[in-house]
């Protein structure tokens, strides 16, 4: 079953900023079909720097579109492994007036 992540205006807010990067497009995709995966392997074939990846990442966990675990592997090694949640919300015009009411991030000049 899928989880809502955008229950207020910031989630929902969140959830779109994370979303609207090709790359980050592409890690969820990715997560979902080859399932849970660290870094190192997860960039395997992307073309991407893995600090780079990592940004991409932290910027999806923190919209609750991927999870992270931290496990050692057998040789003591400390790997942080990535899956993407099952999630799911709402993108209708009454979805986004209900989410405004409760949104608290300002916009900016640029916006």
């Amino acid at each position: 079953m899928a989880v809502s992540i955008a229950r207020t205006g910031d989630q929902m807010l969140r959830a779109l900023q994370a979303l609207a990067n090709p790359h980050r497009l592409r890690i969820v995709a990715a997560l979902r079909s080859r399932g849970r995966n660290y870094v190192s392997q997860a960039r395997a074939g992307r073309g991407i720097s893995r600090p780079l990846l990592h940004l991409h990442l932290q910027k999806l966990e923190e919209a609750g579109l991927v999870t992270s675990k931290l496990e050692l592997s057998g040789d003591g090694k400390a790997l942080n492994f990535f899956e993407a949640t099952d999630f799911s919300f709402e993108l209708r015009p009454t979805a986004i007036a209900a989410a405004v009411k409760s949104l608290s991030i300002q916009s900016s000049k640029s916006d």
